[in-house]
């Protein structure tokens, strides 16, 4: 089939290469003038299935309140006259219960863990490299408190066979020696040894470049329009430059999917989540984390890239505002320099933000539309890294009549209609 991938970044052009593999003459559009240059760009470089977790859950209203009131807390609400941002707040905060915590935790996790293998598989049969390292996760806590509060993760981890370790002072040393400097500062932490991290761009330009020997146009520098439909179809792309028409069509444009989904009147829960990121060129590497150490206070992960340390953190929901505001700098620099003082340059860090694509629930979208050849690969929210390459090849499967590897029947649009 002919099919038409809309959006670069890191969902998109993973979608186009396991399409490619499949046998379809793929072409990608993108705004930008080459790939990953949104939300793939400068992300936390995690691909960590162990926290493939809803952000509704239990607690979280009144926790949501106390990070508001930190001076360095990790949520940001700048309230906008936007019916769409109420109304996802709105729906996120139903799923704040336990029992859909664990219907939503069961369809992320297995989709995680999937789509790190398929990574793995990737590696192997293309040498792509891209500053990745495999030596898990550490979450750190700062606080007895936090620590102790580890019980339930510790089960759901359990529950899904995740591989993890509940270690002291020392332990955390073990895995993370730059740490022994400010041993004061923490209490114990939760290691995941089977989370990996790497650098999200550099994967995609590398990945696009695979594409392109498989056949793959990308064409960059294109605006999408619209869609022309006709009943249960999609006739044609309409761009800024003229009407495209293929068999199939995916919609991997991130936040600005259900912008497209509701001109079809066919509205998706989606919506952006800001999240902020800094990155320091080391200058000790003995004093630099090993890979990603998680501050649990912050909601700060601080990631080992090759010669350079990534600081990401913060949920800010402000609509599609992507200004860089001074105080998110401030609260990442916070966190490595607290943790990791002598490991890099701060007055040397470049500062970015992205927009995250979040659903209410937590899982992403993956799956057909109502139009019977438009395809959804978007919702991933802070999981599109970790989730990238699973979410390709099931999507992939499916447009080619193939059954996914895993079950993914509760990742479609359809269950937002129950």
């Amino acid at each position: 089939m002919k099919i038409f991938v809309l959006g670069g970044g890191v969902i998109g052009v993973t979608t186009a290469y396991y399409l490619a593999e499949a046998g379809h003459e793929v072409t990608v559009f993108d705004r930008q003038k080459g790939p990953a240059l949104e939300t793939s760009f400068a992300n936390a470089g995690e691909v960590s299935p162990g926290y493939a977790s809803p952000w509704a859950g239990p607690g979280i209203p009144l926790k949501a309140i106390k990070w508001l009131l930190m001076k360095h807390g990790p949520l940001v609400v700048r309230p906008a006259f936007d019916p769409h941002m109420w109304t996802w707040l709105l729906k996120m905060l139903r799923n704040c219960t336990a029992d859909r915590y664990a219907i939503n935790k069961a369809r992320m996790v297995p989709l995680a863990e999937y789509s790190r293998d398929t990574l793995k598989a990737l590696r192997e049969a293309t040498g792509i490299a891209y500053d990745e390292r495999t030596k898990g996760t550490l979450q750190l806590f700062r606080t007895q408190k936090q620590l102790d509060g580890t019980g339930g993760d510790v089960e759901v981890l359990k529950k899904y066979g995740v591989p993890y370790e509940l270690l002291d002072p020392d332990g955390c040393i073990g895995a993370e020696p730059a740490l022994a400097g400010v041993r004061e500062k923490f209490v114990g932490g939760l290691r995941l040894p089977g989370d990996e991290t790497g650098d999200c761009k550099m994967f995609t330009d590398r990945l696009a470049e695979l594409c392109v020997a498989r056949g793959v146009t990308f064409e960059y520098g294109t605006q999408i329009r619209r869609f022309t439909k006709n009943r249960n179809r999609i006739v044609s792309v309409g761009t800024d430059q003229r009407s495209r028409a293929a068999d199939a069509y995916v919609l991997a444009l991130g936040s600005y999917s259900a912008r497209f989904m509701r001109l079809l009147r066919r509205p998706i829960p989606v919506y952006p989540v800001k999240g902020y990121s800094i990155t320091v060129p080391i200058k000790d590497a003995a004093a630099a984390p090993e890979s990603t150490v998680m501050d649990e206070t912050y909601k700060v992960a601080i990631t080992r890239l090759g010669d350079r340390i990534r600081v990401g953190g913060t949920a800010e929901i402000s609509g599609f505002d992507l200004r860089l505001h001074e105080s998110r700098r401030r609260t990442l620099e916070h966190s490595v320099g607290d943790l990791f003082p002598d490991g890099g340059d701060l007055k040397a860090a470049s500062f970015w933000c992205g927009l995250r694509p979040m659903t209410p629930d937590g899982p992403p979208l993956i799956g057909r539309t109502e139009f019977s050849n438009l395809y959804l690969n978007t919702g991933h929210g802070t999981l599109g890294w970790t989730m990238a390459c699973g979410s390709a090849k099931v999507l992939s499967d499916i447009i080619s009549s193939k059954v996914p590897d895993i079950d993914v029947r509760e990742l479609g649009p359809e269950r937002y209609l129950r």
